[in-house]
């Protein structure tokens, strides 16, 4: 009897290994920190052997620790930082270089050359869903084989392989039998057409990508191979992978249009399941591929924005203002005052995301008066996240043309239950927080059990959500608005 599903969570600066039960509950579970490198400001890498060999260790420790007989354990799910770029030797299994993350700024010049010409960026956008920009996989394997010697020939000579995290760890994990990636990853590196689901002819020559180094693109919940890794235990079959942000959405069982999740960590990311519609963003934001489960039929996508400041402005508080000692303190401290007086802070450190777009806006705390105290900073700051939640939601909504009926949340922000109730108060849409907090574990393990049979389908899985905590909206419309307007004013004040 097969009892449990392991989760493999490749995450930007630890790996980590779960054991999953059929409860849907974490029975056990081990965190392996690994290197990040900074070659020059704005350049961010990883060593692919650091990833590989942390995850391993985090996978041997959690089966040797837990005494978990291997017969018990039903698959592997993968989930993944997004958009980071490895490419390795097909004969010897060795990296070329260092992984550039998703983080690194390096190819941003090659970016706004080639998305210089406005029918160009278009023909981008409409073809993957995405914004012309760095942060996507293209420019970087572009960089990798312009700059590492001889690499470009190699490719096109069929003898590399490129993959984000989770084809190089399907690639060690199956030792070599596997070059393959899933549909969120592959919609993730600007060169996969969302609709027509292949790799984008027009896109690979755009930036000169060989089609021989891509991975074979397969559903997120099916077959990747089975573990043949000489250090492992050998023979699970690996059935489930999904990018991290689209595997919270499926962990938190957002598995039909209209439903949506948003994970409060350094920054947010929103996603909105919109069904088998790809809907094209008027807002700035980016359509992507959602995990599907194995009989979802054709595919499904979902809008998702981003936040550039939530976890790290309360971090802020603490270590620049030192007004905070802890970020769990915040919420007594928010409560301790009715109002913030008028006071807002608008945390444009690095420009205004979605809907706003202005790389040039710079952060304020507006509205100070000699009564203003260390307590309204704070509450001012806490409301300044679930601002900037509402507004990409509503840009969210009028993309999608359905409205925000239920917001589910998890990260470490969400612990925050000021925060929370004021955010569902501000939306005017119910908050559901599940006791798991590890939704994007719970939701590479889904996508393998559903695969083997291990759970039957998307409704048992949904039915496995219990005891999660809800907050229900108290502010009336014309509070709502006010609030929301006068949110909007502060932030005419930052715009550049």
């Amino acid at each position: 009897m097969k009892k449990y599903v392991i989760a493999l969570d490749a995450g930007t600066t630890s790996s980590r290994a779960m054991l999953i039960d059929r409860a849907g509950r974490p029975v056990a579970s081990v965190q392996r920190p690994f290197p990040q490198i900074y070659p020059q400001p704005g350049w961010v890498e990883h060593d692919p052997q650091d990833i590989l060999s942390s995850q391993l260790g985090a996978l041997t420790e959690l089966i040797m620790s837990s005494n978990v007989d291997t017969a018990e354990i039903d698959s592997i799910g993968i989930t993944n930082q997004r958009e980071t770029t490895i490419v390795w030797d097909r004969a010897t299994g060795e990296p070329i270089m260092n992984a550039i993350v998703w983080q690194c700024r390096r190819t941003a010049p090659m970016v706004e050359a080639i998305a210089s010409d406005p029918a160009t960026a278009a023909e981008i956008t409409a073809r993957t869903g995405l914004v012309p920009d760095a942060y996507f996989s293209a420019s970087k394997l572009a960089w990798i084989l312009g700059e590492v010697p001889g690499a470009r020939a190699r490719a096109e000579a069929g003898e590399l392989c490129f993959g984000t995290v989770d084809s190089w760890l399907i690639w060690k994990l199956t030792d070599g039998a596997v070059h393959a990636t899933d549909v969120t990853n592959a919609s993730r590196t600007m060169l996969y057409n969302i609709h027509e689901r292949r790799w984008d002819p027009f896109l690979l020559k755009l930036f000169g990508i060989p089609e021989a180094i891509l991975p074979e693109v397969r559903p997120s919940s099916g077959s990747f191979g089975i573990t043949a890794n000489p250090g492992l235990v050998q023979g699970i079959p690996i059935c489930g992978v999904a990018g991290d942000q689209q595997a919270a959405l499926f962990g938190q069982c957002c598995f039909h249009a209209g439903q949506a999740k948003n994970t409060y960590g350094t920054g947010c990311f929103l996603l909105m399941h919109t069904g088998h519609e790809a809907c094209a963003s008027e807002h700035g934001l980016v359509t992507t591929v959602a995990a599907s489960a194995p009989n979802a039929g054709d595919t499904e996508y979902a809008l998702e924005g981003s936040v550039f400041m939530a976890g790290a402005l309360i971090q802020w508080l603490r270590d620049e203002l030192g007004i905070i000692d802890s970020v769990a303190e915040t919420d007594a401290i928010a409560r301790s005052v009715a109002t913030t007086d008028g006071v807002f802070v608008v945390p444009a450190f690095t420009g205004l995301g979605a809907p706003w777009w202005d790389a040039d806006a710079r952060g304020a705390i507006l509205g100070l008066t000699r009564g203003a105290g260390r307590a309204h900073i704070v509450r001012a700051a806490l409301e300044s996240i679930a601002y900037q939640v509402c507004d990409l939601a509503r840009a969210m909504a009028e993309d999608a043309r359905m409205p925000l009926s239920v917001l589910n949340v998890d990260g470490g922000a969400a612990a925050n239950d000021f925060l929370m109730q004021f955010q569902a108060d501000m939306l005017g849409a119910p908050l559901r927080r599940p006791d798991n907090a590890e939704t994007t574990a719970l939701g590479a393990a889904y996508l393998a059990g559903l695969s083997t049979g291990f759970w039957k389908s998307t409704e048992e899985l949904a039915a496995l959500r219990e005891g999660e905590d809800r907050f229900l909206p108290t502010f009336d419309e014309p509070m709502r608005a006010a609030r929301l307007a006068a949110w909007r004013q502060a932030v005419s004040r930052v715009r550049s």
